[in-house]
């Protein structure tokens, strides 16, 4: 698992590392930027925080003017709760943003370049730290699961059966975006025959999830049961929901924490089905 995917609990919410690590940057780049300016008096907040927004509202309209066909409505395009972004996009529109800021303004190049800096190596080097850190290759985990008929089940005899990637999402009935994304992604199961989607439940006991299951009016295939939370701990998914991708040979190819939109489920699927 990408090591700046892997999610952390604060209290009843979840976050990614990666976005905890990018809050902690803009911390950073805002306090050297108002210490710099501090004696001419300069603020550079503000030009901050406009290029962190201009950045996140390029990423995401790039990402949904790529992925338009996987969403249904215009509000959708909105809903940034499933990641869609394209981040790539975001940092050349901060950049320009940022260069054009520089260009116009000279008193405020020294607090601003400082802070920028300053905040890149921030994020740099917690990020490459981590990344350093994390064992390469992860294996999709042998943990023994249990269907709901109390048959054990471990998911690379599973993947080797069906041999084709594998979508795993971790997720349990409490959780709200864990309800939302599931109808989509009962709808993939149906449609993705090369892909087996695979739904490992975390924690509820075997009445809840068929109360669940029919209260929701869903029917999913490789549904299991993994009731002490192993499976979640072993894979770094403390908060739900979790997605892992899985390529042929059980090889983590890619992860997603937080909520699925049929866009960034379809993004990923690109990544690593022919």
């Amino acid at each position: 698992m990408n090591p700046l995917d892997r999610s952390i609990a604060l209290g009843p919410l979840g976050v990614s590392l990666g976005q905890l690590l990018l809050v902690v940057a803009m911390i950073v780049a805002l306090i050297v930027g108002a210490w710099m300016g501090r004696r001419r008096q300069i603020s550079v907040g503000d030009v901050l925080f406009n290029a962190l927004l201009f950045g996140v509202m390029a990423a995401r309209i790039v990402f949904v003017a790529r992925y338009w066909q996987s969403y249904d409505t215009f509000w959708s395009w909105l809903d940034i709760r499933d990641r869609g972004f394209e981040p790539l996009a975001g940092l050349v529109i901060a950049f320009i943003y940022l260069a054009w800021r520089f260009w116009r303004q000279p008193a405020m190049r020294r607090p601003l370049g400082a802070a920028v800096l300053s905040g890149a190596l921030a994020w740099s080097m917690t990020a490459g730290a981590l990344t350093l850190m994390t064992p390469r290759g992860a294996s999709l985990p042998s943990i023994p699961l249990a269907d709901l008929d109390g048959s054990p089940v471990v998911l690379p005899t599973v993947l080797q059966e069906a041999d084709q990637p594998m979508v795993v999402n971790l997720w349990a009935g409490w959780c709200p975006p864990c309800r939302r994304e599931m109808p989509m992604l009962e709808q993939a199961q149906r449609e993705r025959g090369d892909v087996s989607f695979v739904f490992v439940n975390q924690g509820e006991s075997v009445e809840v999830i068929k109360t669940f299951l029919q209260r929701e009016s869903l029917t999913l295939d490789h549904l299991y049961r993994d009731p002490n939370m192993t499976f979640g701990r072993k894979v770094g998914a403390v908060a739900m929901p979790t997605t892992l991708y899985y390529d042929a040979d059980g090889q983590l190819v890619d992860t997603h924490f937080g909520e699925l939109s049929r866009a960034t489920l379809d993004r990923s699927l690109e990544r690593f089905v022919p």
